[in-house]
């Protein structure tokens, strides 16, 4: 299953993950892994990467890991979203995040990514709140 769910998202990548330059690398309903190599257009000063960046990052793996568990004809949106930012990602390095479900629910889902730079370090937890439209 979790071939065909990549075939399809390479088929239709999201607009703003490749202006991020978002590298999904696994994604299933349990579970959305992406990497996203830090660029100095991802930065802040000094060279680190932007909280709105890592935010963005896992914004978008709970959409996709919530997507994933939607009946046909169902979308989402975020509603909330809750990050506690735990070690900077500098230039150069990659951030690796993975999004589990908390809960899945008919009208409401919850997503926890945990995103580490290189060597294993942990950055960042955002927990976030999908809506089911």
């Amino acid at each position: 299953m979790s071939d065909e769910i990549m075939e399809r998202l390479r088929k239709s990548p999201l607009p703003f993950a490749e202006l991020l330059g978002l590298e999904l690398v696994s994604a299933t309903p349990e579970c959305v892994e992406a990497r996203l190599p830090v660029r100095k257009e991802l930065c802040t000063v000094p060279d680190i990467m932007h909280g709105g960046a890592i935010m963005a990052l896992a914004d978008t793996l709970g959409a996709i890991g919530t997507v994933l568990n939607l009946d046909q004809g169902a979308s989402t949106t975020t509603v909330e979203s809750k990050t506690n930012f735990l070690a900077a990602i500098p230039l150069g390095e990659t951030a690796h995040a993975i999004s589990t479900p908390v809960h899945r629910g008919r009208k409401l889902m919850v997503w926890q990514t945990r995103i580490s730079r290189d060597g294993g370090k942990l950055a960042a937890i955002v927990t976030q709140t999908q809506l089911v439209l």
